[in-house]
């Protein structure tokens, strides 16, 4: 059987293309919303665990099941070792063949080095927009006014911490960070 397992990393990313790609290949189709990054992919785990010999284990796109090449090449060896077989439907690479398992090999390397340039990227351009002073991250749940309010009311003891995150409609440890990062930014 050829069993197909496609991944997006949330749940607001749409499997619409990969879905539409496999299912005409493929005997059954496991769909999962996580990061590749995340620690358990139960999904993924599952269809591996239930694939048997003479299956061939099908993916889009190699960065859809596998972290790095290493994992790539590892999980290949596991899996040939119970008498499955990979394919990339995205390249038309079946890994039962030596010229599949030459390509498997190189796309793993060459998908590796696409995901670290890539985080590079990212970083670089995170401490770019920090250097121009943008603030990266949600938007604080507190404004400057609210934090020097709450912190003169707790201290002429008008209101308590959780009376002030009721106020401001947000939970009492935001009240107490907003406090504590308003004040020791203005210790600098």
């Amino acid at each position: 059987m050829k069993i197909g397992y496609l991944r997006v990393s949330t749940e607001e990313q749409r499997p619409d293309r990969q879905i539409d790609a496999l299912t005409p290949i493929c005997d059954a189709l496991h769909v999962e919303k996580l990061s590749a990054t995340a620690k358990s992919r139960p999904v993924y785990e599952r269809v591996i665990n239930t694939l048997n010999a003479g299956d061939i284990f099908v993916i889009w796109d190699l960065d859809r099941a596998y972290r790095s090449a290493k994992d790539a090449l590892n999980e290949l060896d596991r899996l040939r070792e119970r008498g499955i077989e990979i394919q990339i439907a995205s390249i038309n690479i079946d890994t039962s063949t030596p010229h599949g398992m030459l390509i498997y090999t190189f796309i793993s390397g060459l998908a590796e080095f696409e995901r670290r340039l890539l985080s590079e990227r990212t970083k670089q351009g995170l401490a770019a927009a920090r250097k121009r002073g943008v603030k990266l991250g949600p938007p604080q749940k507190m404004t400057e006014a609210q934090v020097r309010a709450a912190i003169r009311k707790i201290s002429m003891k008008e209101a308590s911490v959780a009376e002030i995150a009721a106020l401001n409609g947000v939970h009492p440890s935001t009240v107490a960070r907003s406090i504590k990062r308003l004040t020791s930014n203005e210790n600098v």
